[in-house]
């Protein structure tokens, strides 16, 4: 029988029975007058043991042992097979809870599962440009800060995304957005007074919980992320804010 011939009544496609000849699993026969390669039904047989071996997840590599009966371990094998299911199952059952967490509050999937909730809780309006701003600067605090510092951030997000403090938060994002070229100074001090008034009551609750999370190992990540994303008004006032809550 010809590739095609052994493809259908195996079940398999042929390149496939090309994948299986490239690594070494199905020998390649010779090839007939008319350049057709002839597999007869040995070939079909160990087709039909590849595809069961790879049911039950048997790498390719390890099937030649097990195909020309070379001494092997079938418990051990199913062991190991067993392990890496499980392990499996595991990642994916943990994949499955972040993705119902990120529904449950309509966040977009991108977002650490730690900060979404509260980034969902805020009221929607700001600008497309300082929403992505928001969401790539919660994704490098997720990253690049400790287990503790984490929970400080949790705190912080929880605090800022409460029924009262998050009708402000908006409020004050919305006038940080329309700075620009056109703002004054006294714009810029009125605002950045705002954000003091705003962050100092939660930032003194956290200094005094416990130690400062120290991020100036990753400042300079973070002062190219603003320098890139916001403006030179913009960028002012945060460097005002954090200036006075220093």
């Amino acid at each position: 029988m010809h590739s095609g011939e052994l493809a259908r009544l195996a079940g398999v496609t042929v390149r496939a029975l090309r994948h299986y000849h490239q690594v070494g699993v199905l020998a390649e026969p010779a090839r007939r007058s008319n350049g057709y390669r002839e597999y007869d039904v040995h070939d079909l047989v160990r087709v039909l043991r590849i595809k069961r071996l790879a049911s039950i997840g048997v790498p390719l590599e390890r099937m030649p042992d097990i195909l020309d009966d070379v001494d092997d371990d079938a418990a051990k094998l199913l062991d190991e097979l067993d392990t890496e299911l499980t392990a499996q199952i595991d990642r994916l059952t943990r994949q499955r809870d972040l993705i119902a967490r990120l529904r449950s509050v309509g966040a977009a999937p991108d977002l650490p599962p730690e900060l979404a909730p509260f980034l969902a809780a805020f009221p929607p309006g700001l600008s497309p440009e300082l929403a992505r701003f928001d969401r790539d600067q919660s994704v490098l605090l997720a990253h690049l800060v400790d287990d503790e510092g984490l929970s400080r951030v949790m705190h912080l997000y929880e605090r800022l995304s409460g029924p009262d403090a998050a009708p402000v938060v908006a409020a004050v994002s919305e006038r940080f957005s329309r700075l620009g070229p056109d703002s004054t100074d006294q714009e810029i001090a009125e605002l950045a007074e705002s954000f003091v008034t705003l962050l100092a009551p939660v930032a003194e609750e956290l200094a005094a919980s416990s130690p400062t999370t120290d991020l100036s190992a990753v400042a300079d990540i973070f002062a190219e992320h603003t320098a890139g994303a916001l403006n030179e008004q913009q960028q002012r006032t945060l460097a005002e804010v954090q200036r006075r809550l220093s």
